[in-house]
């Protein structure tokens, strides 16, 4: 059998020691308990079937569930023992079957077909768990070669394996399809169909390559490192930090508190902007920097007075500020005044562009 990484349901590694100490045995393993809702066990126990698991039925009867951390992923030669029972919070299942086998081959990461397989399984947790139709999920990646991948093929064959391949190199996809096909196993190529479609839609075709191949290298260009440091600026500027460096600006935005200023200019900065934000405080004066700027790099931000308020309450809770704290900040005859100041502000700067709704 070919030794790969597997997440099958109660694996036993065949290979044992060869002087085993009875006089001294190992420690039962402790035995990890979860308490929760009936929903949380039974998504719990289908994850954890799905990833190698055994689910052993607690003797003490409070619905706690059990898993045995002594079933791990393993990548010697492996066999398969049979049973195990999961218990609901209302009824007992036997596991009677070792699981299904699915093989999963890939000429990269293999991320896109094991995920793909992950979200596929998530619609039977119903079966996994409740009927007792557990699956050994088996990730082959890096498969580059066709005698490699046809190795894979027959030993898919011999255990009845569904195969499931990500396959960038459209011969080798080929050579799996039509292997598959001459030895009677159900296979599905996620990758191609989607390709074929893409290529089609583009008029390109598609360069064969899996992801992180050496041909797929491509040099950092001036662009990629502009943004880079655009980020780092913006970054830097943050609510209102480092005034001097308001000049070296290619944006600035001002406006109150959470009207949007540090998301807008992060997505900003990503597009290769620097960007610099001022936040407009009631009672705090602004600085001289945002007035010397060029004019057309100043956008202000506004907002609608109950829309901020909400927004400012949401802040003020996910801070640890209860209903009861008494600060004016989310009040609303504050947020009025203090949007009623920024309004002066842009009113006396009528070149700079305001954003925002205010009624």
């Amino acid at each position: 059998m070919l030794a790969c990484p597997c997440s099958a349901f109660n694996l036993r590694a065949t290979a044992a020691p060869a002087n085993p100490d009875i006089s001294n045995p190992e420690p039962e393993p402790k035995v990890r308990k979860l308490k929760g809702s009936p929903q949380f066990n039974r998504w719990y126990r289908a994850r954890a079937l799905r990833s190698g698991h055994k689910l052993e039925r607690p003797s003490h009867g409070t619905g706690a569930l059990e898993v045995n951390p002594s079933a791990q992923r393993t990548s010697e030669t492996l066999s398969l023992e049979p049973t195990s029972t999961a218990n609901d919070s209302d009824r007992e299942v036997e596991i009677t079957d070792s699981g299904k086998p699915i093989y999963m081959v890939s000429d990269g990461t293999g991320w896109t077909a094991e995920h793909s397989v992950n979200a596929a399984l998530g619609q039977f947790e119903h079966c996994l768990v409740d009927r007792g139709c557990p699956v050994n999920t088996h990730l082959f990646s890096g498969i580059d070669d066709v005698e490699r991948l046809m190795e894979i093929i027959k030993q898919a064959a011999k255990e009845g394996a569904l195969l499931v391949y990500t396959l960038a190199d459209p011969s080798m996809a080929e050579s799996a399809k039509q292997a598959c096909k001459l030895w009677g196993i159900p296979s599905t190529d996620i990758l191609g169909p989607i390709t074929e479609a893409i290529a089609a839609h583009l008029g390109v075709s598609p360069s064969g390559l899996p992801r992180g191949a050496a041909g797929r290298n491509i040099p950092l260009s001036d662009e990629y490192f502009r943004r880079i440091e655009a980020v780092e600026f913006t970054i830097k500027q943050d609510d209102g930090a480092l005034p001097q460096n308001l000049s070296k600006a290619d944006i600035v935005l001002t406006g109150v508190s959470r009207t949007g200023k540090t998301p807008l200019s992060i997505y900003l900065a990503q597009k290769g902007y620097k960007v610099a934000n001022v936040p407009i405080v009631k009672g705090v004066v602004l600085p001289k920097g945002l007035f010397e700027v060029d004019p057309e790099k100043v956008f202000g931000l506004t907002i609608n007075p109950l829309v901020l308020q909400t927004i400012r309450k949401a802040r003020a809770k996910s801070l640890g500020f209860g209903d009861n704290a008494r600060s004016n900040y989310s009040e609303m005859a504050y947020v009025k005044e203090e949007l009623e100041f920024a309004r002066k502000v842009f009113a006396q700067n009528p070149t700079w562009p305001v954003i925002g709704k205010h009624n």
